[in-house]
C-alpha cells in the first residue's frame, strides 16, 4: 500500500484528506482547466449527462467531457445554485422544472463560470444517450439553441420487460456505427480507432472491479463506507469524465487500499465530523441527495449513527455490482449493454428488486426516500416502491422531502424531525421483533 504523507491531526470538524480525496480534487481540477482553456489550446469540447454516459469514445476523438449535471452539483455544494435558479426562473422558466436545468441555464445566463473561475466555452457537439430521463432531451433542445452546435441523440431501449434483448443491442450498436462515430469524427477531425476504444475499455474494467468492492465492503459490520454520502464522492470518476483513463485505476486502487485498512482497524466511514464510530442504524437509501446543505444533510445521520449501506442513487452513473464490466472485446455491444443497464433506464418493478437485495444482502433496517421535487424520473412510483418493501422485507419505510440543488426546498427542521421519527420508528420494530422471538 501506498505511504500516506504526514499530515497534522486534524481538528473535529476538519474533513480527514486521503489519498484518494487529493487524487480525485486534482483530477477534477485539471477536468476544469483542459476544459476552460480549450479555446487557447484548441481541444474540442463534448456536453454530455451522467447516465449512459460514453467517456471512452469521446476520448477516442480527444473530446473534453464537460458534464451540465456536474456543474449544477458543484454550484450546489457551493451555495451559488439558488441564484442561477432564480435567474433561469426570471427567464420563464417554471418552478417544477428540474434544477439541474434551471441552474445550468441560470449559469449561462450569468457568464458561465466554471468552478475554477473561468468561463465555460461554447460546446462543439452535444452528446445525449436518452436512458429513461425525459428532462435531459429537453435540457439539451435548450443548449442548442443557444449555442447552434451539433447534437447527436443516442436512443437507448427502455427496459420495460427488465431484460436486455439481441434486438436492443443492435439497434444501440446500429446508431453508434451510422451517427454517433461519424458526427464525432465530423466534429473533431480525428478518426475513429477501435484498438484505442478497446485500450480504454480495459481501464475501465479494471477501475468497476474495485469500485464495486469498496462499494460492497458496505456489508461489512461495521460498515467502512457509507454508501450515500461518501458514496456520491466514491462514484465520481467512474461516472464521470475519467472511466477509462489511468487516473481512473490509480484513484479506485488508492481508495481501496484505504477501505481494506479501515476494515483490518475495524473502523466506520470517514465523515466531515470525524470517523464514524457509531453504527447504530444500517439504512438503504433512495433518490438523489441534496446538495445545496449536503454537509447539515449527512451531519443529521452521523449524529443519530445511521449508516447508509447501499443507495440507488450511486447506480444511477452504472449498476456493476450486479456483474456488468465494460469488455473490450466486444468494444461497442458492451458500450450499449452499459447504457441499457443504467438506474435511469431500469422500470419501477425492476429498481423494487434492487432495493430489496440490497436490503437483505447489506442486512439493512430500512428504507429510506428522499423524494426529490423537481426530478421526476426518481420520485415517480416512489410510494409504490417504499409500500412493496416494507411488504416483501418486514422492514420499516420512511419517506423526506428536499430538491437537488434548489436551497428553497431544504427545510433542515422538517428532514430532522422526519429522521429522529423514522429512528424511533425502527427501535420499535426491534423490540417487538424480540418480543416475538
Amino acid at each position: 500500500m501506498t505511504p500516506k504523507t504526514p499530515a497534522a491531526a486534524p481538528s473535529p470538524r476538519e474533513v480527514v484528506k486521503e489519498l484518494s480525496m487529493v487524487k480525485q480534487k486534482e483530477m477534477i481540477a485539471a477536468n476544469y482547466d483542459a476544459i476552460t482553456s480549450a479555446p487557447e489550446t484548441g481541444r474540442k469540447v463534448a456536453s454530455t449527462f451522467v447516465p449512459g454516459n460514453l467517456n471512452e469514445l469521446l476520448m477516442c476523438f480527444d473530446l473534453l467531457n464537460n458534464l451540465p449535471e456536474i456543474n449544477a452539483i458543484q454550484n450546489g455544494m457551493k451555495k451559488v445554485s439558488g441564484d442561477y435558479i432564480n435567474e433561469a426562473e426570471k427567464r420563464g422558466h417554471s418552478e417544477d422544472v428540474c434544477t439541474y436545468v434551471k441552474a445550468d441555464l441560470g449559469m449561462m445566463a450569468k457568464g458561465n463560470i466554471a468552478p475554477n473561475g473561468k468561463p465555460l466555452p461554447r460546446p462543439d457537439v452535444l452528446l445525449l444517450s436518452y436512458t429513461g430521463c425525459f428532462t435531459f432531451m429537453k435540457w439539451f433542445e435548450l443548449v442548442r439553441d443557444e449555442y447552434k452546435c451539433p447534437t447527436i441523440m443516442l436512443q437507448v431501449p427502455y427496459q420495460a420487460d427488465g431484460k436486455i434483448t439481441a434486438n436492443m443491442r443492435s439497434y444501440i450498436v446500429k446508431q453508434l456505427k451510422d451517427d454517433v462515430i461519424p458526427t464525432l469524427e465530423k466534429v473533431s477531425g480525428v478518426k475513429f480507432d477501435i484498438d484505442r476504444l478497446r485500450e480504454y475499455l480495459r481501464e475501465s474494467a479494471k477501475a468497476e472491479d474495485d469500485f464495486v468492492w469498496v462499494m460492497q465492503s458496505a456489508k461489512k459490520k461495521p460498515s467502512p463506507i457509507d454508501a450515500y454520502f461518501g458514496g456520491v464522492y466514491y462514484i465520481g470518476p467512474i461516472f464521470t469524465a475519467f472511466r477509462g483513463t489511468r487516473d481512473a485505476t490509480e484513484y479506485y486502487r488508492l481508495l481501496r487500499g484505504e477501505i481494506e485498512e479501515r476494515i483490518a482497524k475495524g473502523l466506520g466511514p470517514v465523515t466531515p465530523e470525524g470517523d464514524m464510530k457509531s453504527q447504530k442504524y444500517r439504512l438503504v437509501v433512495e433518490g438523489p441527495p441534496n446538495w445545496t446543505s449536503f454537509r447539515e444533510f449527512w451531519k443529521m445521520f452521523y449524529d443519530e449513527g445511521a449508516v447508509v449501506v447501499a443507495s440507488s442513487y450511486t447506480k444511477v452513473g452504472g449498476t456493476y455490482d450486479f456483474g456488468f464490466r465494460h469488455d473490450p472485446d466486444h468494444p461497442l455491444e458492451t458500450l450499449a449493454d452499459y447504457c441499457l443497464g443504467v438506474y435511469t433506464n431500469r422500470s419501477l418493478p425492476m429498481r423494487v428488486d434492487l432495493l430489496e437485495n440490497y436490503m437483505r444482502e447489506y442486512d439493512a433496517d430500512g428504507l429510506l426516500i428522499n423524494s426529490i421535487k423537481s426530478c421526476n424520473s426518481f420520485s415517480a412510483g416512489q410510494l409504490m416502491i417504499m409500500r412493496e418493501i416494507e411488504k416483501r422485507t418486514g422492514k420499516p419505510g420512511a419517506f423526506i422531502e428536499t430538491d437537488l440543488v434548489d436551497p428553497r426546498y431544504f427545510s433542515a427542521a422538517n428532514v430532522k424531525n422526519r429522521l429522529e421519527s423514522y429512528f424511533q420508528m425502527i427501535d420499535q420494530k426491534r423490540k417487538s421483533v424480540a418480543s416475538a422471538a
